[in-house]
Parts: structure tokens; sequence; C-alpha cells
């Protein structure tokens, strides 16, 4: 009797976790790896970093998703090296996690006969990686709780401090980044300031609080079309956010950015302004994680693996790349680093893998194309305003909103997530309280 076909997926993102689920009752041995021993429901990761969510309302044990999925071990482990020609990954148990002198950093080597990389992505600082410590981005529970650490300990240094600038200082909030991220984040800065906070402090009014919002081009949402751009920087400016597009990040340090307007050729280009801030948050770009250009594959500017039609590596029918790490061009267009993506391409390769295993699925010049089918863009921007793009139609204001919160409750994974977030937003929308205002831990920067 043949061995079942053994196949390894690193990460256990969107795109990972529905590979795993999608091979589910597929003739196949699963290992799944993955550095944290969670799956994070990224689009909220904002909420926890502005204490609206606790991080166990958005994320779930990747264990406990894929508990009944018997072809299925999960290991808490990081991948040292990939390699593809003799089809083995190397890899080494999570320090972080794994604390006893017998097992941390062991090392290991499992074969495969189908590869998936689902890795992700990370921050993109342009080349200056030592603004990392000083303005910090937010793609794990970590960072989202570093950030709310941050954000609230900004406060309560406010209210001990006597000097009137220092103040001013420490109540300026600089969001970086214009895009969904940027805007949510910025919006529920602006929240929590002029609502959760407003009767807490005595030495002075938290509705003080400054919140300044970069994009280095033209528009905030520019994945929008102008209507919805237009409605969400109307939007942010009610709420007393202070957006400045066309405005580049050129340095961050202890005392806040530096930043150079960005004027048309023909004009004389604008000195660089000093904008002192306490806080700096980072939501300005990704790019996608080192392993990339470990498999020894053409990558994009961001890193990401120029794949082939099938998501495969190229020479490799085998290796298949999936969600932030995957550049995939479509109509002329670069498909997004988004959720959605991510999980049609992990279950377009699932199937894949899942025809081959069954032997329905030719190999491989044969197989279709990958096609991703847009379910709808959607941002929100604050208290019931929010932009939807779903092509056929658009949305804005409160109908947008109800509409992005049934979305992302129906996506959270598990009905005890889904029902603690629901009681969670509705505690908020009728009182205004943010109640997971909790700073613990310690902060690297």
């Amino acid at each position: 009797m043949a061995a079942r076909p053994r196949v390894i997926i690193i990460g256990g993102g969107f795109g990972g976790l529905t590979a795993a689920r999608t091979l589910k009752r597929a003739p196949v041995d699963v290992t799944l790896l993955d550095r944290r021993n969670h799956h994070t429901f990224q689009p909220l990761l904002y909420q926890v970093a502005t204490a609206g969510l606790s991080p166990g309302d958005i994320a779930s044990p990747i264990r406990w998703i894929l508990r009944h999925q018997s072809n299925v071990r999960v290991l808490l482990a990081e991948v040292q090296h990939i390699d593809v020609e003799r089809r083995m990954v190397h890899i080494r148990s999570a320090d972080s996690v794994t604390r006893s002198a017998a097992e941390s950093g062991r090392s290991f080597t499992l074969d495969y006969d189908y590869l998936i990389v689902a890795a992700g992505a990370t921050h993109a600082y342009f080349g200056h990686d030592e603004w990392r410590d000083r303005a910090p981005g937010l793609k794990t529970l970590d960072d989202a709780l570093r950030i709310r650490r941050r954000v609230l300990l900004a406060f309560e240094r406010a209210e001990l401090e006597p000097d009137p600038e220092r103040r001013r200082r420490l109540l300026t909030f600089v969001v970086v980044g214009g895009g969904a991220t940027g805007v949510e984040l910025a919006g529920a800065l602006a929240e929590l300031s002029r609502h959760a906070l407003a009767h807490e402090f005595r030495s002075f009014h938290p509705d003080t609080a400054r919140i300044v919002l970069l994009e280095g081009g033209r528009d905030v949402l520019s994945a929008f079309v102008p209507p919805l751009r237009a409605f969400a920087l109307k939007s942010l400016e009610k709420l007393g956010i202070e957006v400045r597009t066309s405005a580049v990040v050129t340095a961050v340090d202890e005392d806040g950015v530096h930043i150079k307007a960005q004027a048309p050729s023909s004009e004389p280009q604008a000195p660089d302004e000093r904008l002192r801030a306490g806080t700096v948050l980072w939501a300005a770009g990704v790019a996608a994680a080192p392993i990339g250009r470990a498999l020894g594959a053409p990558v994009d500017r961001a890193g990401r693996v120029l794949v082939e039609p099938d998501l495969s590596l190229p020479g490799h029918p085998e290796v298949f790349i999936v969600g932030d790490l995957a550049s995939v061009t479509q109509d002329g267009r670069l498909l997004p680093g988004v959720a959605p993506v991510a999980m049609q391409e992990g279950a377009y390769v699932a199937r894949l893998i899942r025809g081959i295993a069954r032997g329905s699925q030719p190999i491989p010049a044969s197989r279709r194309p990958f096609r991703y089918h847009n379910p709808g863009d959607m941002a929100t921007i604050g208290r019931a305003a929010a932009v939807a793009d779903f092509g056929r139609f658009r949305l804005t204001g409160w109908i947008a909103w109800v509409a992005w919160l049934f979305v992302h409750i129906l996506k959270l994974t598990g009905f005890r997530n889904r029902l603690l977030v629901l009681v969670q937003w509705a505690w908020a929308y009728f009182t205004y309280q943010r109640s997971i205002r909790l700073i613990a831990g310690e902060d690297r920067g």
C-alpha cells in the first residue's frame, strides 16, 4: 500500500489555515508549522490596540480550530531553512514558548511531498529598520498589546506632566499610513480620547489629544474609488483627526517625526518639517516574510515571490506560495495582501493537492490558473461610519458600518468569539466605553 502524500503548511494565518481545513477529507497527512500557537483575526487587531477588545476575543488556538481534523498535526516551531531540491524543511522548536533546557532550540527535519508556504508579511520601514522600536506596526497580538500600552501610558504621563508643552507632545499621536489599517487606527484613537477617557483625568481634558494621520500619497484609502475616499476624509475630519496627504516621513526619532511635503516637480521642494509627538504608530506598508527570498526564486521589491499562474514556485510544481508572500498579478494589477486573497489562494492550492492525491488532477502543466474573486472592500472610520465597495454597489455611513460589523462577526473563528465581540461592540456603542484598558507587560521601546 502506497504511503499517503505528506503536506507541510508553513504558517497558521488565513492562507495556511484555509488550506489545512480544505484538506480535511483529502487522503494526505498534513503538518502545520507556526511560531505561535494561535490564529489571529488580523482585521480587528486595531481594536485590541485601542482597548476595544481583548486578545482572546480575536484569536483562537490553532490546535483547537483543527481538533476534529485527524489528518493534521500542529507543531509550534520556527522554520530555519527549506531545501526545495531535497524536499526537506529544517525547523527549530519555538524558543519563545519552549523554555526547558532539554527542548529549547532543538532542531528537526521534516520531509514533504507538497509544501505550502504561507508565512505572511511583516512591517516595511523602507530601509529604515531603526524606526521599528519608535514606531511600532500592527501585525500580531504582541504588536497590538504593545501599542495599547504606549497609548494608555501617554495619557497617564500627561496627567503627571506639569509643563504644558511637554504635555502637548505626550498627547500628540501620529499614525503613518492612510490605508485601511491607518484610517481604522486613527479613528479608534479619536473615539478613545473623545469618549472613553473623557471624564477620567483631572489635569487635562483627553479630548484635547491631537491625532495626526500622515499619508504619502494624494488620498487616504487609495484602494477605494474617489467618492468613498472623499467620504472617509470627511469622516476623519469630523472626528477631529488632522489628515495630511502628500506627506512623506523622512525620519522618526524619540521626539516625533520629520515630514517632507511632496510638491510638484515644477515647484521647489519644501524643507523637512518636524512634528513633535509622544506616540508614533506605523501603518505605512508591509514586506514579505524573509523566507520568501530564501527559496531561491525571483522576488519583487517587497520580497514577494513571483509565482506561476497556479501559485507554484518556478521550477518546483510541488511547492506553493500563498497569501502575503505571493506576488500575483491579475488583470494588470497586483493582488493586495488581504485576508480574502490569502483564503482563496489557500483553498485553491489545497484543492489542487487533493485532486492530485485522488488521481483526478492533472500534473502540472494543465492546472487551471488561480483567479481571485473580490467579495468587496470595506473599512471602518469610526462610530457608525464606514465605507464599503462591493463592485456593483457601494455603501457609506451607518449602513456601511452595519455591513462591516456583520461581515467581521461572521468571519471570526468560533461561536464564543463571535458572541464576545458582539457583546463588547454593543456595550461600546450604547455606553461609549472601552473596558479593556489594562496596562501590562513591558515595552521594548
